[in-house]
């Protein structure tokens, strides 16, 4: 029977996000068939984070119904720098772990290859594979958080260094002498227009009075101040909020319009819980802005589209890239 599982190639996508956990099987034609999350356990070693995404791998097959043998390729999307040449994670800070064989132990455990992306590269494949970007030339992701990540997919290939990943848009210079990122670099794109940025400019302004639903609603806390909080606030009349995500627009405008100028991109995609919230308020600002900058033989060469998968791109994305992988080799 051609839906007899014996006769099916299964691929596994798994997110290793700075909560969870995620694992989910898919068929050869990227249909769910099972899954299985747990929450991460930040510094818990090394050796027990390696048991844990095992045992995620472990209960997914078992939800799914699928034999290891089956399985012919798994894709890890992982946060922090990488090692690509050896499949392994150089650090996970939220993790407290270094120089993890991530790939290595996965391998031993269910003997089917593995493939190792970063997190945000798996997301922006999977928009490529199935979503905003499907099937496009060029797709460029901008997923503003508590940085901002970045990927491209270009003629069906991830863009990366012959041993990192590339496209860290975040770490662009966008301000001379402006606010210090997490890696203390001047007026980055990621010191200016993440979530973080925003949130914490949100949070002096209610500390001025300027904010009061804002103040009201969530304090001066930049922990609280979450995606939803902010759109909240814009919409009920906080205009010092409103002006700052126009601010941090501006800046995501500039990205674009040096992402358009270098790869000319058919699709660019901006994703993430800030853009989830405010995808009505930022996406036609960031539109305009990087419109009446661009190149005017390049104005319509690429558009501007919110990501379609949620939290489903990064798994579906690194299965895809596992059965790339495995097909191309």
């Amino acid at each position: 029977m051609a839906n007899d599982k014996t006769e099916q190639r299964y691929w596994i996508g798994f997110d290793l996000g700075g909560t969870k956990m995620l694992a989910v099987v898919f068929d050869d034609d990227f249909k769910e068939i099972g899954k299985a999350r747990k929450k991460t356990r930040g510094h818990e070693g090394m050796d027990a984070g390696l048991k844990r995404i095992n045992d995620v791998i472990a209960k997914a097959l078992d939800d799914a119904g699928v034999k290891a043998e089956q399985v012919k390729g798994l894709g890890i999307g992982c946060p922090g720098p990488l090692d690509l040449k050896k499949r392994q994670i150089r650090e996970a800070p939220n993790l407290g772990w270094k120089n993890v064989p991530v790939a290595e132990s996965i391998e031993q455990k269910f003997k089917f290859p593995v493939t190792i992306a970063n997190d945000v590269d798996a997301g922006v494949f999977g928009e490529y594979q199935s979503g905003a970007g499907k099937k496009a030339r060029c797709v460029v992701g901008i997923f503003p958080g508590t940085g901002i990540g970045g990927g491209c997919v270009y003629e069906g290939k991830l863009l990366r260094g012959a041993n990192c990943t590339a496209m860290e848009i975040g770490h662009m210079p966008m301000v001379l002498q402006g606010p210090v990122d997490g890696l203390g670099n001047e007026g980055s794109l990621e010191s200016v227009a993440s979530r973080l940025a925003i949130a914490g400019a949100a949070a002096q302004a209610a500390y001025r009075g300027q904010a009061p639903h804002l103040l009201k609603e969530t304090g001066t806390d930049i922990a609280d101040i979450r995606s939803g909080a902010l759109a909240g606030s814009v919409k009920n009349g906080d205009k010092m909020v409103e002006q700052i995500i126009h601010n941090a627009c501006v800046h995501l405008a500039n990205s674009v319009v040096t992402v358009v100028h270098l790869l000319a991109p058919d699709v660019i995609v901006f994703g993430g819980g800030l853009i989830e919230a405010m995808e009505d308020t930022m996406l036609p600002k960031i539109e305009k802005l990087a419109r009446a900058r661009v190149l005017p033989s390049m104005r319509d060469v690429y558009k501007i589209e919110a990501a379609k998968l949620g939290d489903d791109a990064g798994v579906l994305g690194a299965a895809a890239l596992a059965k790339q992988s495995v097909l191309d080799s």
